[in-house]
């Protein structure tokens, strides 16, 4: 919209087109609130559907451990246990696999990325304050996620951590690089 004044213009003129501009930022107003309301309710939708594909990721690979071997990382584990929740710091361990002298603790992502190795390899400090009667066992990480990339794999062989991915129906652990925390 364009206005042009001229000399001519009256004090009623002018009060006609300052309402007048005032309705059209009203209107936008609205609409940014219209807007930032379907966003938020957007963010809740897919914070939902990630949250489902994380839970589906972890209900895949407990049922994967509790059901198939329990030979990994050169022990046999006797326990699996999910969804451990830490004593003294806030931690959840996704999978746990215990036996007399060896932890195995499984992150598991639905789509890993290699911002999340920091967080898995803190892992090993915060179970041992968390569980101090298993301060006397060997420690292993491992990552679980339906998708890895050669970089991730990469970073995971360098840290340490055992790469558990599914490919197929089956469930694939490369663990010849793992190291003891």
């Amino acid at each position: 919209m364009t206005t042009t004044l001229n000399h001519t213009a009256t004090p009623e003129s002018i009060w006609a087109m300052i309402q007048e501009t005032n309705a059209i930022l009203d209107r936008t107003a609205k609409g940014q609130e219209e807007n930032k309301k379907a966003i938020r309710e957007l963010q809740k939708t897919l914070g939902g559907w990630a949250n489902n594909l994380g839970q589906f990721a972890e209900e895949y690979f407990f049922n994967s451990f509790e059901k198939g071997q329990r030979n990994f990382f050169g022990e046999n584990f006797d326990r699996v246990q999910n969804k451990v929740k830490g004593i003294n710091f806030d931690d959840e361990y996704d999978i746990l696999l215990i036996n007399g002298k060896a932890i195995g603790i499984i992150e598991v992502k639905f789509k890993a990325h290699e911002n999340d190795l920091p967080k898995i390899l803190g892992k090993a400090d915060t179970f041992r304050a968390n569980f101090p009667e298993y301060k006397n066992h060997k420690i292993f990480l491992g990552l679980a996620t339906m998708s890895f990339y050669p970089e991730l794999e990469q970073e995971c062989i360098n840290e340490g951590i055992a790469i558990i991915k599914q490919v197929g129906d089956n469930v694939v652990i490369n663990d010849k690089h793992l190291k003891v925390f």
